[in-house]
């Protein structure tokens, strides 16, 4: 009897130690996860003691700037290119992004110079021209090309997650809350990209800001009409009154019904857009593979003066090509 006792009693010890240590892991990771796994990254960094300014630094740092200095078509550019930076989340300057693909550029060049030195192509001008066109395929327009399908990717969640949103502000407004209660309640409820930038927007109330003037600025920075039809409803109803619940459903649904239309438009459309793309693919992929088996096939050549001329006509006639294709596709409803 007193031996089942012991055992019991050891057995007993052994359970409560190991629930004891599962009680302090599970305990120390739902912690961790907690502050990981906020719904939005604004709330993430808050929760890791971020300073709200900072918090507010980092949301806005690729905010397009004003390039008054710029001629016009290089201020348009230089906006677009800030835009496409913000919308893909990325946490650096387009000033700091032009000097790594530089230093890309000079690197990936001096090895692409070595390896044809090594196979024992003179380097005449027609092969250096050919260099500097891999070299900057490989680092500059396959990073922007990746870049720009991320603020792709961003955009169409953002446009996803507005109607959704505006459910969430209505239905704030109808159960009573003011409309400042009911933007902090978007902040909490809705995922990056819009949750983020809602809290940027009620951070900037709270730190004095005009809320049209705030929700302008998000407008600004994504360059979305659906928002800017957001800060009109609020600034007609500011001013002239009404059922500021019911504008923004109707807004909600027209928002949906053209996104409804879009996606029957695109469905219509996919053949002619995947012939776009396989035009669009194909040639560099034909020179990519031609050259990668035998780089003499091109190298041997480039010393001819028809080169100098022939090889650029070609790829401004290339880029003309799928700047039609692009616009003969880019679909607005």
């Amino acid at each position: 009897m007193l031996e089942l006792i012991i055992r019991f009693g050891i057995l007993l010890a052994i359970f409560a130690s190991v629930f004891v240590v599962s009680q302090v892991l599970l305990g120390v990771t739902w912690r961790n996860r907690a502050k990981v796994a906020a719904i939005n990254k604004r709330l993430r960094m808050i929760r890791e003691g971020t300073a709200r300014d900072e918090v507010i630094a980092i949301l806005r740092k690729n905010s397009p700037s004003d390039y008054q200095y710029l001629p016009w078509i290089l201020r348009e550019l230089a906006k677009s290119f800030q835009r496409m930076l913000l919308a893909a989340g990325l946490q650096i300057s387009p000033t700091q992004l032009v000097v790594i693909i530089g230093a890309l550029f000079v690197g990936v060049m001096f090895l692409l110079t070595l390896m044809a030195r090594a196979l024992q192509f003179e380097l005449n001008a027609g092969v250096t021209l050919m260099l500097v066109v891999i070299a900057s395929s490989l680092t500059i327009a396959l990073p922007l090309m990746f870049i720009s399908l991320a603020a792709q990717r961003r955009r169409k969640r953002i446009e996803e997650q507005f109607p959704i949103a505006l459910d969430v502000f209505v239905r704030a407004l109808r159960s009573g809350h003011p409309i400042a209660s009911a933007l902090d309640l978007l902040t909490h409820e809705m995922e990056d990209p819009i949750g983020s930038e809602f809290g940027l927007v009620s951070d900037e109330v709270s730190y004095g800001a005009e809320l049209t003037d705030a929700l302008e600025s998000m407008a600004d920075r994504w360059n979305q009409e659906d928002m800017r039809m957001f800060v009109v409803c609020l600034s007609v109803q500011s001013e002239t009154g009404g059922n500021l619940a019911e504008i923004l459903e109707n807004l909600s649904d027209v928002i949906r019904a053209r996104a409804s239309m879009f996606m029957k438009v695109r469905a219509l459309s996919s053949e002619g857009r995947m012939t776009g793309w396989m035009l669009s693919v194909l040639p560099v992929f034909a020179m990519v593979s031609m050259f990668m088996v035998n780089p003499g096939f091109y190298l041997d050549v480039a010393g001819d003066p028809i080169f100098l001329i022939g090889f650029p006509s070609l790829g401004i006639l290339y880029l003309i090509g799928i700047f039609m294709i692009r616009r003969i596709i880019d679909l607005k409803v």
